[in-house]
């Protein structure tokens, strides 16, 4: 399998699972992945926050890792990049107010390149008004918002994915498992599982 080039979008408090997980996930498997944020350059880190549910009536925050950029967002060209990764949390809410990023993003879908989307990172992909018709999932809370910008929002458990042709969205990161295998299928990879080898 030829690995594919990935561009991921990340921002100051986005989720720590859903960056760190898909970022070394994806690097695992062969696939090479450009984490870049607007306004930092490579070498530069994002500060990643943890979210979960502890009986309160929406999720808790706490400090994550500082993660590393291996990229510089104005340095590259989307045109490069065989597919897109976009983290949930904090993040997005600002980062679709960033220049450059909406456009970065349409690039994606204009020409029919595979999009991974997770919790709040749909607020990016309803920003960018590439969502219209689209079958998809995001979290809970942003349900509305995507209805809002047309597409057909899918209330399913946090451990799912939904798939609607190039696009793989999942509600959260508890959706790992299937989410990264869905987008793996979409990208083309493959994974096999041979014997085990006996002396």
């Amino acid at each position: 399998m030829e690995g594919k080039k990935l561009l991921m979008l990340v921002g100051d408090f986005g989720e720590d699972y859903e960056i760190m997980v898909p970022f070394q996930a994806l690097q695992m498997v062969g696939h090479t992945v450009h984490a870049v944020c607007p306004g930092k350059e490579k070498g530069d880190t994002v500060k990643t926050a943890i979210h979960d549910f502890e009986g309160d009536q929406t999720y808790t925050e706490k400090p994550g890792h500082n993660f590393g950029l291996n990229a510089t967002f104005n340095k590259v060209d989307p045109a490069d990049y065989d597919a897109l990764v976009v983290a949930g949390g904090r993040a997005p809410e600002y980062l679709r107010r960033e220049d450059g990023v909406l456009d970065m993003v349409r690039h994606f879908f204009e020409e029919d390149k595979p999009v991974a989307a997770i919790c709040h990172g749909l607020q990016i992909l309803s920003a960018a008004d590439v969502i219209n018709g689209k079958t998809l999932t995001a979290y809970p809370a942003c349900g509305p918002e995507m209805e809002a910008a047309g597409a057909d929002y899918k209330d399913v458990e946090a451990t799912e994915v939904v798939v609607d042709g190039k696009l793989v969205t999942s509600p959260a990161w508890p959706g790992h498992p299937k989410w990264l295998s869905a987008f793996l299928d979409v990208l083309g990879t493959k994974i096999t599982h041979q014997e085990k080898a006996t002396a």
